[in-house]
C-alpha cells in the first residue's frame, strides 16, 4: 500500500506547554537551589528564568542542601532528576506548578498554600 505525500498526517501537540517543549525545544539549561531561601531557580535555554519554592515539593523540602545539589538534567533538559531523593521534575510540571502557585498566592493575599502541585 503506497501513501502519497498529501496523505501523510502530522501529529501536532495541542497543549501549549507540549508545543513549547516538543515543537519549540524549550529546555532547562541550568538550575540553582538554595535551601535557606526556600528557592529553586530554573534557567531555560531561551534565557527566561523561573523561580519557585523548594517547599512546594515534599521530597525536596526534606532534603539537605548537599542532597539538593546532586541533580542532573534528563531527556536533554526536559526534566531534572535527584536519584538520591527518588525525585524527578519535568519542565512542564515545574512551569505549571510555579504559575499556579504564583496565581494562588496573589489571590490569597500572599498567604502560601502548601503543596499545591499541578
Amino acid at each position: 500500500m503506497s501513501t502519497s505525500n498529501n496523505e501523510q498526517y502530522e501529529k501536532r501537540a495541542k497543549d501549549p506547554f507540549d508545543i513549547l517543549i516538543h515543537e519549540k525545544g524549550l529546555r532547562i539549561s541550568n538550575m540553582l537551589l538554595d535551601k535557606n531561601l526556600d528557592l529553586i531557580v530554573i534557567i531555560l535555554n531561551n534565557g527566561k528564568v523561573l523561580q519557585s519554592h523548594i517547599s512546594y515539593y515534599q521530597r525536596l523540602k526534606e532534603a539537605t542542601q548537599e542532597q539538593l545539589n546532586q541533580w542532573r538534567l534528563i531527556s536533554g533538559g526536559v526534566g531534572v532528576c535527584w536519584e538520591n531523593l527518588n525525585e524527578d521534575l519535568s519542565v512542564k510540571g515545574f512551569i505549571k506548578t510555579a504559575v499556579l502557585n504564583s496565581a494562588l498566592l496573589d489571590l490569597q493575599d500572599n498567604k502560601p498554600l502548601n503543596n499545591i502541585v499541578a
